[in-house]
């Protein structure tokens, strides 16, 4: 839980902020007393965030207008919080991955937070003071070769470039630290569950074990929840964490078999 505005006139971006952890994530940076814009490709009833930029972050043209309107609502940022990502590749394995499939995973779930940083992190770096998080996923660590292995690839990817980041920014007062999330249910994740339960005939529990098997088993015996993630992200930020930076930190209720 975050203390009340401890993020009191800091300024911070939150891509994906519309739904799932995103949605959460900007309501725990208000509730902390940061000034939030958001970005997502169209924006939801119940946003909570008053600054939106409706634009698609897996594309260079999408990455340009979230840094402009940056730079012209604020001209500075304190707080990144990349948690825009995903994959639509279609089950199969790795022969219905084409060059199209894993451009699209790399655009969404590396480049889209390589080309922001490279644009907002200079004046971060000049004002020697401000944190990027980005959202990874367990799943760079524990890959599902039928569905996501472009996804985990994208992921492990930003990992490795985050950490890299981290090295260079530290120095110079910018923090760089990963969130790896394991399943989290959000909308989507119950939309699923819902679908799987119809295809198999069974009940939504079953549906909802039958995931967390093909996980490997969750050991807290649920999934995590969006604001779960969020109250360790507003932590992360924040002036309790200072001395963090560079680490990757693990929310999965116990899946990844060994940290």
């Amino acid at each position: 839980m975050t203390r009340p505005l401890e993020l009191q006139g800091l300024r911070a971006l939150v891509t994906g902020g519309t739904k799932g952890v995103g949605r959460a994530v900007v309501a725990s940076l208000l509730e902390a007393g940061a000034d939030v814009m958001t970005t997502a490709r169209s924006k939801r009833v119940g946003t909570a965030s008053e600054r939106f930029i409706a634009a698609d972050v897996a594309t260079p043209g999408g990455c340009q207008a979230v840094v402009d309107a940056v730079r012209r609502h604020w001209g500075r940022l304190d707080i990144l919080v990349h948690v825009v990502g995903g994959s639509t590749a279609p089950a199969g394995g790795f022969r219905v991955l084409d060059d199209s499939e894993w451009q699209k995973a790399l655009d969404l779930n590396l480049l889209a937070a390589v080309r922001l940083d490279r644009a907002l992190l200079p004046t971060m770096l000049e004002q020697r003071s401000g944190v990027i998080v980005h959202v990874t996923s367990i799943q760079g660590r524990l890959p599902l070769p039928e569905a996501t292995t472009a996804y985990a690839a994208a992921k492990a990817a930003l990992s490795t470039y985050s950490k890299a980041l981290s090295k260079e920014a530290s120095p110079q007062g910018v923090r760089v630290v990963r969130v790896a999330p394991g399943w989290v249910e959000t909308d989507a994740a119950v939309g699923l569950v819902a679908e799987i339960a119809r295809q198999g005939n069974i009940g939504m529990e079953a549906a909802r074990q039958a995931i967390m098997d093909s996980l490997g088993g969750i050991p807290l015996g649920r999934p995590n929840k969006p604001e779960e993630v969020a109250d360790l992200i507003a932590f992360l930020v924040s002036p309790r964490a200072a001395a963090i930076t560079g680490a990757e930190f693990v929310i999965d209720g116990g899946t990844v078999p060994i940290a």
